[in-house]
C-alpha cells in the first residue's frame, strides 16, 4: 500500500507524462481544480499552523488566509501565514504554506516562505487530509528556517519555559 506521500508523487509524476492535472487538461480546467484545492487545503493548513503556534508560539500567533490571487505574471497563489509578536517585530516574513500555480506550470505547487516546491494533487476530501502531514514539514521546515536566520527567541515556547524536555 502507498503511503499519500508517494501517492502524491506518482500522481505528479504521472501528471507530468501525461501533460494533465488529474482529469484537467485546459489551462481554464486546471485553474478550477486549484480552485477546489485551495478550498479542500483551508482547514488542512489551518491545523499545521494551529499545532505550531500551540505548542511553539504558545497561543501567540494568528493565522490568516490570503484566499485566492492572481499574481502580476498571470498565475495563482494562496497562502495561509502565521503571524506572531515576535516575528512582527523582527521584521522577518511569518511562518507560510503557499499553493501557487505559476503562468506557465504544467500544474500547482505547495510551499513555505523558505522552503521550496512539493506537488499540489488534491482533488477530494480525503486528498487535501492527507496532505496534513506535507504541510506540518512545510510550517515546521519555515519555522526552522526563521529561527536559523534570525535566533531561537522568536520562539516564545523557548524563551518562557514551555516545551522544555529537560
Amino acid at each position: 500500500m502507498l503511503t499519500p506521500t508517494n501517492e502524491a508523487l506518482l500522481r505528479h509524476f504521472r501528471d507530468l507524462r501525461d501533460g494533465t492535472h488529474g482529469q484537467a487538461v485546459s489551462r481554464e480546467d486546471k485553474e478550477h481544480v486549484f480552485d477546489r484545492a485551495v478550498e479542500l487545503l483551508d482547514p488542512v493548513a489551518r491545523t499545521a499552523l494551529e499545532e505550531i503556534n500551540t505548542d511553539l508560539l504558545l497561543g501567540t500567533g494568528e493565522v490568516v488566509a490570503s484566499g485566492i490571487t492572481r499574481s502580476r505574471e498571470g498565475g495563482l497563489n494562496a497562502m495561509w501565514s502565521l503571524t506572531w509578536p515576535e516575528q512582527q517585530e523582527s521584521g522577518n516574513q511569518p511562518i507560510a504554506i503557499v499553493a501557487h500555480y505559476g503562468r506557465d506550470f504544467l500544474h500547482p505547487h505547495l510551499r513555505g516562505n523558505t522552503v521550496g516546491d512539493w506537488p499540489l494533487n488534491v482533488f477530494d476530501q480525503a486528498d487535501a487530509e492527507a496532505q496534513l502531514n506535507v504541510l506540518r514539514a512545510i510550517a515546521a521546515a519555515d519555522t526552522h528556517n526563521l529561527v536559523f536566520q534570525e535566533t531561537h527567541r522568536l520562539i516564545p515556547a523557548v524563551t518562557h519555559g514551555a516545551g522544555t524536555t529537560r
